[in-house]
């Protein structure tokens, strides 16, 4: 071999061990009462009052996800990315149904039975995995101190929690280690349904479990020992894109995460968030108006649609998602997408495929915040790059055109998670609301013009 060419081959292996992938999944909402059968009001009880019209083996848009679709994107995850480097499992593993019909113990028999399959699937793999609002019972009423669910979940969570992390989490539902054992590098796992607005039991506290003196804290020490870190957790703050003025934390809590990222941004490098079920992200920015950092909303397993009053149509289509970054630095370098076509899944079988990778479909050069602001200015002033957005928001399910209030409220909800600012955001009509003044709004006919996607 010449030197030239050993040259490159080190080159290229110095490249490549740079890359590393890691699996991003959420919102399962295992239905264990699916069940097909002729009376499609009787199929599964999350669909509540609307009949599972086009039920199949792999679910309806109607109900939660059936086992064969849980099951489905599980080994779909083995087959296209089977030795990750790490798993984020961000939470909500039960169905959509009235508490009465759950209780303590079937909660933990579910994320139970979805923990097993993970760990059969990925025997070794380290999860990285948070509580979602409905991984509790009653559902939402998360507390902020010990109790029996934290305790057992923790138990189920043993193989993957660390002896520190399994004494915070069954004090509040967070914690933190370095991520993969290695110095210099971070996890933050937060319990961020303490923040909920549906939340009873926390809101009159200022800080519930302490979670956010706690989190300040150790980022400070990830400053002060030169650490990268990564944030993952449920419920995000700010705004639901698909619902104007919808928030989730209520506006003391919204403020104090902002302020936590706000203070810590210099060692953050992603934040991996769900409970939305579409596909979206969050800018944050500093006070010189440049962005800082990015949270990224995962879709959904569950295709449920939504029964939050004023959503039109808000199911999905089943979604997992494979983030690459650069093992050194943090940076996410990509996103990639997969997806399972319910309608045609239920006819054909359940091919999990390619949805679409981030840097190929907006032209950017990787998913830093820069690269994000660049993406929220294309969606923000093209109607090609806002439609291939919307799409992809509720992962290809909705291909109705996303009219001016659609993008207000998409473009909005991306760029503002200060209450404030959003609201100043909508009063604007989200015209191009992208920090450093206005850009010109493209023209009405411009605007209507769809380019190949």
């Amino acid at each position: 071999m010449s030197v030239k060419l050993l040259l490159s081959c080190l080159l290229l292996g110095e490249v490549q061990a740079l890359s590393g992938n890691f699996w991003h999944i959420t919102d399962l909402h295992w239905d264990h009462t699916y069940e097909l059968t002729d009376n499609p009001e009787l199929v599964c009880e999350s669909s509540g009052t609307s009949p599972a019209a086009n039920a199949g083996k792999f679910g309806d848009y109607a109900c939660d996800s059936p086992w064969n679709l849980i099951n489905s994107s599980v080994y779909a995850m083995k087959e296209i990315l089977p030795d990750p480097d790490f798993i984020v499992w961000t939470g909500d593993d039960t169905p959509h149904i009235p508490n009465e019909d759950l209780g303590e113990n079937a909660v933990l028999s579910i994320v139970g039975n979805l923990t097993h399959i993970i760990q059969q699937v990925f025997p070794g793999t380290k999860v990285y995995s948070a509580l979602g609002n409905h991984d509790y019972h009653p559902k939402s009423q998360l507390p902020a101190g010990p109790n029996y669910i934290y305790n057992q979940t923790a138990m189920l969570w043993q193989d993957w929690l660390e002896p520190e992390s399994q004494r915070t989490f069954r004090e509040g539902g967070y914690y933190t280690e370095k991520l993969l054992s290695r110095t210099g590098y971070r996890m933050l796992v937060l319990n961020t349904n303490l923040y909920y607005d549906q939340n009873k039991l926390t809101v009159d506290m200022e800080d519930p479990a302490g979670q956010f003196s706690w989190a300040d804290q150790v980022l400070t020490d990830a400053a002060n020992d030169k650490e990268k870190v990564y944030i993952i957790g449920h419920v995000p703050p700010g705004f639901f894109e698909k619902k104007r003025l919808k928030s989730w934390y209520r506006s003391k809590f919204n403020q104090k995460y902002l302020d936590l990222i706000q203070k810590h941004h210099s060692v953050i490098f992603g934040q991996f968030f769900g409970h939305h079920h579409t596909d979206s992200f969050r800018m944050f920015y500093n006070s010189k108006d440049s962005p800082i950092s990015t949270m990224f909303l995962s879709p959904g397993v569950t295709p449920w649609k939504t029964t939050l009053p004023g959503v039109v149509d808000g199911a999905n289509n089943p979604g997992i998602r494979v983030f690459e970054y650069d093992t050194q630095t943090l940076l996410v370098k990509d996103v990639v997408t997969y997806y399972l076509n319910l309608t045609r899944a239920n006819v054909a079988g359940g091919r999990w495929e390619k949805e679409y990778r981030l840097t190929e479909s907006f032209k950017v050069a990787d998913a830093s915040p820069a690269s994000m602001h660049h993406v929220l200015e294309r969606i923000a002033n093209s109607h090609c790059y806002l439609q291939k957005y919307y799409e992809f928001n509720s992962v290809n399910y909705d291909l109705t055109e996303c009219d001016s209030n659609c993008r207000t409220d998409h473009v909005c909800a991306a760029r503002e998670v200060d209450f404030k600012m959003y609201e100043n955001c909508l009063k604007e009509g989200g015209a191009a609301a992208i920090h450093g003044g206005w850009l010109p709004i493209l023209s009405v006919a411009l605007s209507l013009v769809l380019v190949s996607r």
